[in-house]
């Protein structure tokens, strides 16, 4: 019984201490659960459009190319909406190219931008906002995708398109349900420092409080619950001695 008494008394004082993160747990980690994560990640946003390159499309050649950049890499061949083009690498910054006439279309401008959104995004909404992100970006946002352009729609939950402004390429896309999912996400792993980091010494110290409160939690379910059952207690017998009842006798008179 002493071991139960002193699980009672750490059970109650560390559940006194942690019970808010246990509840902050309970929420994050249930929102975290319910929600689809490719959902989230907003594939469902986005649509991959089967379309073939044309070799006969490709009218401006890539020896053409390497005369205009002699130090062009990583040099690549696609479809940016209906038109093929050259991706490459000059000088360690990312070049596009009209494969058909040799126009330079880096950087990506706002009207081709928002045209590159419009093919990719899966809904029918109206483009409400097309904002060129240089510098300070958002953060659902990496800093290794600037510059880009970020085209919001209209819709209840507030769907962005990535696009690149030196490849015209959608680099992510966002809305509120993975905005909130990020929060969540930093709550339940107790960042509140602002990066996403799943070492911090915070998590690992209540954590191993929360381990020794569940630890001593079922020492009490075991001492209060389980043990009652299995070793029930036989009621005592009571040692007072019962008092004889006393019976009165009735004579009859003699007339």
């Amino acid at each position: 019984m002493k071991l139960a008494n002193i699980s009672k008394k750490v059970h109650k004082w560390l559940m006194l201490f942690i019970g808010v993160q246990f509840v902050i747990w309970s929420v994050t980690g249930a929102y975290m659960v319910f929600f689809d994560i490719d959902y989230i990640h907003g594939d469902s946003l986005v649509v991959t459009h089967q379309n073939t390159i044309k070799p006969e499309n490709l009218t401006f050649t890539s020896s053409a190319l390497y005369k205009r950049f002699p130090n062009a890499k990583k040099l690549s061949v696609d479809l940016l909406i209906d038109r093929e083009i050259y991706r490459f690498s000059n000088n360690g910054q990312k070049v596009t190219l009209d494969a058909r006439t040799g126009e330079l279309l880096s950087p990506i401008n706002k009207s081709l931008a928002s045209a590159i959104a419009k093919h990719a995004y899966t809904g029918n909404d109206d483009i409400v906002s097309t904002e060129l992100i240089t510098e300070n970006p958002p953060f659902e946002l990496s800093a290794r995708h600037l510059p880009v352009w970020q085209i919001n729609f209209d819709h209840f939950s507030s769907p962005s398109l990535y696009v690149s402004a030196n490849t015209g390429e959608v680099v992510t896309k966002r809305h509120s349900f993975w905005r909130l999912f990020d929060w969540m996400f930093r709550f339940h792993i107790m960042e509140y420092g602002g990066e996403s980091d799943v070492s911090n010494w915070l998590l690992f110290i209540i954590s191993t409080l929360a381990l020794i409160a569940a630890l001593s939690g079922l020492v009490l379910t075991y001492s209060r619950v389980v043990r009652p059952f299995i070793f029930p207690q036989k009621k005592r017998k009571s040692s007072a001695k019962k008092t004889p009842r006393k019976i009165k006798l009735s004579t009859d008179k003699q007339s």
